[in-house]
């Protein structure tokens, strides 16, 4: 299985698994503003120096010094309509056509308009490519790992093994979506999504969660 990670300039991870995903990674791509913790963490990670494969976005948050001494891993992308988490999905998915799974790291974190901002990006990477949690063949899973929770977007009716007592939480921007939910604690099946809190803190009770869609749309899945 072949995987690449795209770092953002949020929280470096401390966790042995969103570690685990870094130091496995088949690709790397940082964005810019990563490149630099990235570098000083890459020791402990690796054990050795391992460079990623390229430092993606518009170039405005990494030191000059970098940027000239490691001129030959930059990709510079000027435009302004999209981040540089989308820059460098979009940068994967052009030159790494054949991963299984692409992991973000460093969403989260230092900021929170980035950590809402670049979560809700799942939902869109969904919608407008394709790209949701559970992969298809031909085309990667997508999620974000962090130290402290694994998030996906989903576009239909899905049945995830979680393990019983995982806490689930669901985002949607779709207030016509129902949700009719199994295995959780609290059903979801009259939730109305007009609101960001309206499905969060919720829990497994079985090993198994279904929820069922009424209708395609996305939702954004956040495990602890």
């Amino acid at each position: 299985m072949k995987t690449a990670v795209i770092l953002g300039a949020g929280d470096f991870p401390r966790k042995a698994f969103p570690r685990y995903l870094l130091g496995s990674a088949s690709h790397i791509v940082c964005c810019d503003g990563a490149f630099a913790r990235y570098l000083s963490n890459m020791q402990s990670v690796f054990g050795g120096e391992r460079l990623p494969d390229a430092v993606v976005g518009d170039m405005d948050s990494i030191p000059p010094r970098l940027f000239n001494g490691y001129r030959g891993l930059m990709h510079k992308v000027d435009e302004q309509e999209e981040n540089d988490q989308t820059k460098a999905l979009r940068y994967v998915i052009g030159h790494f056509p054949d991963v299984d799974a692409i992991h973000i790291l460093g969403a989260t974190g230092k900021r929170e308009d980035h950590t809402i901002g670049n979560l809700s990006l799942l939902m869109e990477y969904a919608r407008s490519m394709g790209l949701d949690g559970l992969g298809a063949p031909g085309r990667p899973s997508v999620d974000v790992v962090s130290d402290t929770c694994t998030a996906f977007a989903v576009t239909d009716t899905v049945t995830l093994e979680v393990g019983e007592g995982r806490k689930v939480s669901l985002f949607s921007p779709d207030n016509s979506l129902k949700i009719t939910s199994k295995g959780l604690h609290w059903k979801t099946d009259d939730v109305v999504f007009d609101n960001w809190w309206k499905a969060t803190l919720n829990r497994a009770d079985e090993d198994t969660v279904t929820l069922e869609f009424s209708h395609p749309s996305v939702a954004l899945i956040i495990l602890d």
